[in-house]
C-alpha cells in the first residue's frame, strides 16, 4: 500500500479495534445508556403531567411534554456516551497500550481518531434505541426527510465534539474513575439547558446561562427540526459555532496532550 493510504489503512484498524472492545465489552455502553432511558420514563410517566402543566400554564398535556422533553433526552445520551470515551481512553492509558502504540509503526493520529470514530458510531446507536423508545411511549415527529437528515447531521457534529472533548479528558485522567469523575460537566450540562423546562422559566440570574451555554442552542435546533416548528437563525449558528469550535479545541488539545511524552 502507498505511503498516502497507510494513515487511512491504520484509522480502519483502530476502529476496528474498539468497534470489537465495545462488542466484548458491552457493560459501559449499556450502563450509561441506562440513564437517560431511565429519565425518559421517569419524566414522562412520573413528572409528566407537573412539567407540562407548568409550561403550558397550567394545563397538563402529557403528549406535548413528551414532545418536548425527547430532543433534550438524546442529547444527554449524546453527553453519556461520550464520558464512556473518556473512561476507555484512560484504560487505554492505565494499562499501557498507549505506550505500546507510541512504538509501533502506524499513524499515531489513527489511535485516537479510532476512538472517536468509534464512539461516534456507538453514539448514534444509543440514539436510535432511544428514539425508538421515544416513539414507543408517544412522540410523534412531524419533520420532513429534508430536516430528518440535518437532524442527523447535528447529532453527529454534536457526538463528534464531546467525543473529541472527551478524549482530552481521557488522556489527562491518572484512572478510569479520575476520567469519569473530570467529564462529569459534560453529563450535567443538559441538566442546566433547555431539556427538562424551557429557559424563560429560570430564575433571571442563572437564564443568560442556560441560554448560551452549548447544549440549549442545540436542543433548540433539534426540537425545531424534529417537531417542524422553525429552528430560528440565532439557534442554528450558535449551534454549530459550539459544535465546530469544541470539535477543534477538543482535537487540538487530545493531539498535544497525546504527543508528550509520557510520565507513566
Amino acid at each position: 500500500m502507498s505511503a498516502a493510504g497507510q494513515p487511512f489503512r491504520d484509522n480502519l484498524t483502530m476502529l476496528r479495534r474498539n468497534l470489537l472492545h465495545a462488542r466484548r465489552y458491552p457493560s459501559l455502553t449499556l450502563n450509561l445508556l441506562l440513564t437517560p432511558v431511565i429519565l425518559l420514563l421517569l419524566f414522562v410517566y412520573v413528572f409528566g403531567d407537573v412539567m407540562s402543566a407548568g409550561i403550558n400554564g397550567g394545563h397538563a398535556d402529557r403528549a406535548e411534554y413528551v414532545a418536548y422533553l425527547v430532543p433534550g433526552i438524546l442529547l444527554l445520551t449524546v453527553s453519556m456516551t461520550s464520558l464512556g470515551t473518556a473512561v476507555s481512553v484512560a484504560t487505554d492509558m492505565t494499562e499501557g497500550i498507549m505506550a505500546r502504540f507510541r512504538t509501533m509503526a502506524i499513524s499515531r493520529a489513527s489511535v485516537l481518531i479510532g476512538h472517536v470514530l468509534g464512539s461516534v458510531i456507538q453514539t448514534l446507536m444509543a440514539l436510535v434505541l432511544v428514539l425508538g423508545l421515544g416513539l414507543a411511549i408517544g412522540f410523534r415527529p412531524d419533520a420532513t426527510p429534508l430536516e430528518w437528515l440535518a437532524a442527523a447531521g447535528l447529532m453527529t457534529l454534536v457526538s463528534l465534539a464531546l467525543t473529541w472533548l472527551a478524549v482530552g479528558i481521557g488522556l489527562v485522567s491518572p484512572n478510569p474513575e479520575g476520567a469519569s469523575n473530570t467529564g462529569t460537566p459534560l453529563v450535567m450540562l443538559p441538566f442546566l439547558s433547555s431539556a427538562f423546562v424551557p429557559v424563560d422559566a429560570m430564575p433571571g440570574w442563572f437564564r443568560w446561562f442556560a441560554e448560551y451555554q452549548p447544549f440549549s442552542p442545540v436542543i433548540e435546533t433539534l426540537r425545531g427540526l424534529l417537531l417542524g416548528s422553525g429552528i430560528g437563525t440565532r439557534n442554528a449558528v450558535l449551534a454549530v459555532a459550539w459544535c465546530v469550535g469544541l470539535t477543534v479545541l477538543g482535537y487540538l488539545w487530545s493531539k498535544a496532550r497525546f504527543n508528550r511524552e509520557p510520565r507513566r
